[in-house]
């Protein structure tokens, strides 16, 4: 299908209408603001592309991440690197739209300079035509006018024909207003003449200013959808550029592990192989006191703490040696002040003698309690030093089960001393 042409649809039916013409021009009028439209545009992307692009560069730059190690921060750190390269991408894609913004105005300015020469032409032309057609529509109202005079001159002579008298008079005066007609149709059919070479003229300008206003808009269209299309490339491309980056980024994280990151802080950092040592009790009245690795405490064998003896149960004895197991149950053998003869414990002073008890005493292992204990916990037992007690389980922590009195419960192993 043969596409439509300027120069066969702007006409108008009125002489002196350029009805047809101003459309057109008012066409390119718009045209031009269409592109200074589209540098706005750009230029308002240009703008927003160049703040992102800078923003992203400093994000990327006052980012932290600077106490981390290892993988993840390997992976942090590219992940910065591709976010100022966006940026930096970014910021290239705005120097792109500015450039794309003077092309435009480069190419509106070009079109605005042809516009002017076409529309200058055409309105001297349409000037030309305009006073050559009020100059004929003259021209052919003083001829019609002359030719009336002419007619009633003649008619007249006609009625004056039968009286002999101002014949001659009268025929003069016919013959000035033919003459007088004929000049004024010679000058008409002249204007006439003036004025269709004036219309052809004008005629074949506008044509030629059709053939140019349509191929300027065909220009104009042609450029616009160009850098509509380029722009929609340039975005298309930093999409898929920032996917290619990113996609460095998750091939980085895809490398980042968890126990690496781990070991490499436990070889960075480490402080030490091993747990404190546990804290020795220090007695008031014992110094030098050692503990041994399973929490047990040794005291030195030369050194002893003399204690006043209250306790009822350890009978009228002055001083107890806690630090010889072999003075301690001496100073508990001699409870009573005596020993039964045949081997048996002798009676607590004030209580019955019981033997089935005295019996069972002799055959556990009984412990004294070398330091007074107060119990802290529901599972502990009170101990007051001197006491005796049977120990019923020895905790690997240094704690240990024992019985008195019918109760039982936790007691530091430390503190007791095997009679």
């Amino acid at each position: 299908m043969a596409p439509l042409m300027f120069k066969d649809a702007f006409w108008g039916s009125d002489f002196t209408c350029h009805i047809g013409y101003d459309v057109m021009r008012q066409r390119l009028l718009d045209g031009r603001q269409m592109c200074k439209d589209m540098e706005e545009l750009l230029k308002m992307r240009a703008l927003a592309e160049e703040k992102y692009g800078k923003e992203l560069v400093t994000i990327s730059r006052k980012a932290g991440g600077h106490m981390e190690i290892s993988t993840l921060r390997t992976s942090f750190d590219k992940l910065k690197t591709e976010i100022e390269n966006i940026g930096n991408f970014h910021i290239h894609l705005s120097d792109i739209l500015k450039d794309e913004v003077k092309k435009i105005e480069a190419f509106r300015e070009r079109q605005k300079e042809q516009r002017k020469k076409f529309e200058s032409i055409m309105e001297k032309l349409q000037k030309k035509k305009v006073l050559m057609f009020k100059k004929t529509m003259e021209s052919k109202k003083n001829y019609e006018l002359r030719c009336k005079e002419a007619d009633e001159a003649e008619n007249g002579a006609k009625k004056l024909n039968s009286m002999s008298k101002n014949s001659e008079k009268v025929r003069h005066k016919v013959k000035q207003c033919r003459q007088a007609a004929s000049d004024a149709e010679k000058l008409y059919i002249n204007s006439v003449i003036q004025l269709e070479t004036v219309r052809h003229d004008w005629e074949e300008t506008h044509k030629s200013t059709c053939e140019v206003f349509q191929q300027m808009e065909g220009d104009r269209i042609s450029m616009l959808r160009c850098a509509l299309w380029d722009h929609c490339n340039h975005f298309s491309m930093q999409c898929v550029k920032e996917d290619e980056l990113y996609e460095e980024v998750r091939k980085r994280l895809e490398q980042c592990d968890i126990n690496t990151d781990n070991d490499c802080f436990v070889k960075m950092k480490s402080t030490g192989s091993r747990p404190p040592e546990p804290i020795a009790f220090e007695s008031y009245y014992q110094t030098g006191t050692v503990r041994d690795s399973d929490g047990t405490a040794q005291l030195p064998a030369e050194d002893s703490v003399p204690n006043s003896c209250s306790d009822p149960l350890l009978g009228s004895c002055e001083t107890l040696d806690l630090d010889s197991p072999h003075n301690s149950r001496s100073a508990l053998t001699s409870v009573g002040e005596s020993e039964a003869s045949d081997g048996e414990y002798a009676p607590l002073p004030g209580q019955d003698p019981d033997p089935p008890l005295a019996a069972a005493l002799a055959t556990e292992e009984l412990y004294v309690v070398l330091y007074q204990f107060n119990a802290q916990l529901e599972e502990e037992l009170s101990v007051s030093r001197g006491e005796l007690v049977r120990v019923l389980e020895t905790g690997e922590d240094g704690w240990w089960k024992v019985e008195r009195d019918g109760l039982s419960g936790l007691v530091p192993g430390n503190y007791l001393d095997k009679v």
